[in-house]
């Protein structure tokens, strides 16, 4: 499912900004990018995504910023810079010349100037992280939500347009005995065989094995079953997409089975049917967390 969320959060030291996005995938597939600063609050930040998302392709982009205070500042190693001097004056004695440098010249003597990195600690960051991590995510999910209640009402006009199409195959399924029969009959005749009994047994015993054959009373009652196993799906505040796939998977099982049983040309569109208002079910149910 896609979204999108932005959360920030200030304090006196720093600003933490976080862009968090998705886009539908069948697992979940998660892409942190963390400071090097924050790096140690990987995992913590992957606890909270799932507590909200389970499934689909997540980015969060996380930019901090800190104030003058926390940047780096200048320093001079003075105990670096007193030993230079001292080691220059000695060995200028020991050359006989005279000891010319300058502090500019000492300032760039390895070591002397530097840049003092402030330390930081990654813990004292977390309730920043934590309070913009949770803006962007529920923004985030308040838009996927919002998408899901869409993919919703889509299923559930392909699971009405199924419930209908297995209706009429279940009123025409009883034809489909009487019309072998009435073939049989006819073929008989028209092989020469006059005076034909509908009651033969050899003829019903035909009849009986045909019917159990294209038998499909079971696979049309599994069928209803998923149905309403959909239904409470949408009732379900847990996340259900993969119920949903192994819904859809069962239920291409039985539609498949009523094809290779039905020997009617009616029944056999109505397949097609359900066929058809599967696949889209299949692959709208992808994108459902």
């Amino acid at each position: 499912m896609t979204g999108h969320g932005r959360g920030e959060f200030s304090a006196a030291t720093h600003q933490i900004t976080i862009e968090a996005s998705s886009v539908n995938r069948k697992q979940a597939e998660w892409v942190i990018n963390l400071p090097r600063q924050l790096d140690s609050l990987e995992p913590r930040v992957r606890e909270l995504i799932a507590q909200g998302v389970s499934r689909g392709r997540l980015t969060l982009k996380v930019s901090l910023t800190l104030s003058d205070d926390a940047h780096a500042r200048a320093r001079v190693n003075r105990t670096l810079a007193k030993s230079y001097v001292q080691e220059l004056r000695e060995l200028a004695v020991e050359l006989d010349v005279p000891p010319a440098f300058s502090l500019d010249t000492l300032l760039r003597l390895p070591g002397v100037f530097e840049a003092a990195e402030p330390e930081h600690d990654a813990e004292s960051f977390w309730p920043s992280l934590k309070a913009a991590a949770d803006t962007a995510l529920a923004a985030l999910i308040g838009m996927r939500e919002k998408e899901g209640a869409h993919l919703a009402r889509d299923l559930d006009s392909r699971i009405q347009i199924m419930r209908s199409t297995v209706a009429a195959i279940r009123s025409q399924a009883p034809e489909v005995t009487r019309k072998h029969r009435d073939q049989l009959v006819e073929k008989l005749k028209a092989a020469g065989l006059q005076g034909v009994n509908p009651d033969d047994d050899r003829l019903l015993k035909e009849i009986v094995l045909f019917a159990d054959r294209s038998d499909i009373a079971e696979e049309l009652a599994r069928l209803e079953s998923h149905f309403e196993q959909f239904n409470d799906c949408l009732k379900s505040p847990e996340p259900v997409g993969r119920t949903l796939d192994f819904l859809a998977q069962e239920m291409n099982r039985e539609i498949n089975t009523i094809g290779s049983k039905a020997n009617d040309s009616l029944i056999s569109k109505s397949v097609v049917v359900l066929k058809t208002e599967l696949e889209r079910f299949r692959e709208q149910a992808q994108n459902v967390e």
